[in-house]
């Protein structure tokens, strides 16, 4: 083998981890979750991080008022009166376990591995290497990351954004868990310094909701409350897993049918949180039966949520036929909306037997859940990501919306939209202006407040991102947190992308992949965590956050920093920008760097909804944001105050012989990239994560057996995409439909495969190949 060839063949091994397979073990599945194992399970994570006593003295600080917040997801906590025991679920247990961690990476240890060997580890045996200590350097054609000191840092960060051509030639990607303060000032600094390239991890979740939200109800966030989940009659939940992605979603669905509520569940796959709650907080969680939570699954195949939605729809208005008035809401149809005619008009050609085939259900089925909704009208509908990451995924939308609109389940108490989001402050950042396609009045603000003018062109999204990267055209890539390797789609074309950059930034508490697949030069800059004290000038700070309800709570670390060389966010943001932009900056880097109040102070100026913040978060520790949605006022720009009824066309779902439709989710071990276990006990595999699961009758017809080794192959844009060494495991999911878990699938989904309007990656919708396993393809 040449040098090139052994050169190219460690490039490629670096981009993925090594294809190997540990000892699968398969069980039962599980039709209920949380209870005693969840329990566990928290404590089982904090003694693998070795921090009992550290981490365990935390987890009773989460979520309450006078302490932090969870860095996993972003569901609400309660208004009121919050467990003193456990107001935390499994997954913000293991993801407290992780930055609570009493394990640190040293320069010595980075000098001892090179960034070669380090990229032959798994996900999960990277992940699970401790805390980075001290900022880190990769030099041009270094093989390993030395120690470097922050001023020396930002010097580079400084010497390689300056003698860009354009501002355009960089792009500063955010993650969720970057707090508001930080968010603002890191968006100030990316205009003043001169684009709009702020891509952010919401361009691969959510982006499909506010896209679809702010253009049909004029807010881009879902209408609902906490308190509305205790008192309705029913929530819908399509797309979405609360067992394993917002397990304390099922805390408030319990809530709810203790009250008297009805769940519809849509989702391909039956999973564990949909069907059954045993609360680790009650006495008949742990010791009883639990709570059932679907009163009705519905299986739908991949992509059939529309023919479902209008199939429900279509028999709605033969209910309304027959019973005028009294199962559409007409004072809100007339009053409130607008197109009506023209819908049902396009609801009553379709044929009802038609829609059922369409979606993959019978029609028994879906006539049951019509006749739920049929004389409800406080009704929920809550998604996730199996509607968002849909090529239609806006159409799904817009005809959920049409749904709540025909029954008037919007702007009113027990009823309305929820989008189920991320990470724990997604959300927030977006309010804080981290967005590729900022408003005319959002930077007309920022103009009158600071005096530069910002830029007004719309900058790069994520997709645009890696293939501006590809293509030479960004040189710089910032990424405040995140693993944006593994969190993008087609593995090899990003790996590719970010090879081209000259320098490569990565914000980070732990080692992740994206840290290994790098520009010619790369920077590693640790930060505290959430649980970490925030001392400024002697002084322990706090941050705030938004939850996905627009909630905005005050959040206060208590764990003394795992190393004396990290700095925060707002820290690492303000050095930089003075760095950068030095005199000709218009903005005092100091002031904010020095007073988190100040930087309160300037979104108060520059955001709506933020009257009077440091005062109204220090009294109560929290206040919702307005939206104008949730009291049943619309502002749509073409509209007015009403809403619209949308016309959508049904996909083309047709597959060849041998093509399935895969989807990429993760296990119960999981949050986003972050891989805590190699378990997904809910759907029953233990010690492994290359498997596809398969409907038992797809697998004989395909001539292959549970159990059986098997490569994937995807072939958009006449490129074959390899995904090699998977393990088939027979699952109740429909015919032709299969489900594979990302990262590790996610080579497979096409960089040009995207949602129409919002420009997500389809990562549920993916054409797919099985072929016995080549071991020439390793």
């Amino acid at each position: 083998m040449s040098n090139k060839t052994k050169k190219e063949t460690k490039k490629q091994a670096a981009a993925q981890p090594p294809y190997k397979l540990m000892s699968l073990r398969t069980g039962k599945l599980k039709d209920w979750s949380a209870g005693i194992p969840a329990v566990a399970k928290s404590i089982e994570n904090l003694l693998k991080q070795k921090t009992l006593v550290r981490g365990g003295k935390a987890l009773f600080k989460m979520n309450q008022f006078d302490g932090f917040d969870c860095p996993s997801c972003a569901w609400p906590d309660p208004d009121d009166e919050r467990s003193p025991i456990a107001e935390y679920c499994e997954n913000g247990a293991k993801a407290l376990a992780e930055e609570a961690t009493k394990k640190k990476i040293t320069p010595l240890f980075f000098k001892e591995n090179s960034v070669y060997e380090l990229s032959q580890l798994s996900d999960y045996e990277i992940g699970h290497l401790g805390r980075i200590s001290e900022p880190m350097y990769l030099p041009k054609n270094g093989t390993h990351y030395q120690p470097i000191r922050w001023e020396d840092a930002f010097t580079k960060i400084a010497e390689h954004l300056n003698k860009l051509e354009s501002p355009d030639e960089a792009a500063f990607y955010t993650s969720g868990r970057t707090s508001n303060e930080a968010s603002f000032v890191y968006q100030l600094f990316v205009r003043e310094f001169g684009t709009n390239n702020l891509p952010d991890c919401a361009n691969m979740c959510h982006e499909t909701s506010g896209f679809t939200l702010s253009s049909i109800t004029g807010t881009g966030k879902g209408s609902v409350t906490l308190n509305d989940f205790y008192d309705t009659d029913i929530v819908i939940i399509i797309g979405q897993n609360p067992g394993t992605n917002s397990p304390r979603m099922l805390s408030a669905l319990k809530k709810g049918k203790d009250n008297g509520a009805k769940v519809i569940a849509i989702n391909p796959l039956p999973e564990a949180g949909l069907l059954g709650f045993r609360d680790p907080q009650s006495i008949k969680g742990v010791l009883g039966k639990g709570t059932d939570i679907a009163d009705l699954y519905l299986p739908v195949s991949i992509n059939g949520d529309l023919a479902l939605l209008k199939a429900i729809e279509l028999l709605l208005l033969n209910f309304e036929k027959e019973h005028p008035g009294k199962v559409f809401d007409q004072d809100f149809i007339k009053n409130k909306t607008t197109g009506y005619e023209e819908f049902i008009k396009e609801i009553e050609d379709y044929n009802f037997d038609e829609l059922a085939s369409a979606s993959g259900i019978s029609g028994e089925i879906i006539q049951e859940a019509a006749e739920m909704l049929a004389y409800k009208n406080r009704i929920i509908v809550c998604w996730g990501m199996g509607v968002t990451q849909q090529p239609n995924g806006v159409e799904i939308l817009r005809e959920i919306l049409n749904l709540l609109f025909l029954k008037g389940s919007i702007g009113k108490p027990g009823a309305g939209s929820c989008p189920v989001r991320g990470h724990s402050n997604v959300q927030g950042n977006r309010t804080m202006l981290i967005n590729s396609r900022p408003s005319k009045a959002q930077l007309d603000k920022l103009e009158e407040v600071y005096g530069f003018n910002p830029p007004r062109e719309h900058g790069h999204d994520v997709v645009d991102t890696v293939k501006a990267m590809h293509q030479g055209k960004v040189k710089v890539h910032f990424s405040m947190g995140g693993n944006f390797l593994s969190a993008t789609p087609d593995t090899n074309y990003t790996a590719h992308a970010m090879r081209q950059l000259d320098l490569s930034v990565c914000v980070s508490t732990k080692l992740n992949r994206t840290h290994l697949i790098h520009g010619k030069e790369a920077l590693i800059l640790p930060t505290i965590s959430r649980s970490e004290k925030d001392i400024v000038n002697g002084e322990l700070q706090f941050i705030t956050t938004e939850n996905a309800m627009g909630v905005i709570e005050s959040s206060k670390g208590m764990l003394e920093p795992v190393s004396k060389h990290l700095i925060n966010e707002t820290h690492i943001v303000c050095r930089m920008a003075k760095a950068t932009l030095g005199t000709k900056s218009v903005i005092d880097w100091d002031r904010y760097m020095n007073s988190y109040d100040a930087i309160r102070d300037a979104i108060e100026k520059c955001i709506p909804g933020f009257d009077n913040y440091n005062q109204r978060i220090r009294e109560k520790g929290r206040f919702y944001l307005p939206n104008s949605v949730r009291e049943g006022n619309f502002q749509t720009k073409k509209y007015g105050n009403r809403v619209p009824f949308s016309i959508t066309s049904l996909p083309e779902n047709s597959l060849a012989a041998d093509e399935y439709l895969m989807a990429t989710v993760r296990t119960h071990d999981q949050f986003n990239t972050t891989i805590y276990g190699l378990d997904d006990r809910y759907r029953g595999v233990y010690n492994e994560r290359r498997v596809i699961f398969m409907n038992k009758k797809d697998i004989e017809k395909g001539g292959f057996a549970s159990g059986d080794k098997v490569d994937i192959y995807n072939y958009d844009d006449n490129i074959e995409r390899i995904a090699p060494l998977f393990i088939i495991v027979e699952y109740p999911i429909p015919e032709k439909n299969t489900v594979t878990y990302f990262p590790e699938a996610n080579v497979l989904v096409s960089i040009h495969n995207t949602v129409r309007g919002s420009n997500m990656p389809a990562s549920k919708h993916v054409k797919i190949k099985i072929k016995k396993h080549n071991p020439d393809n390793l």
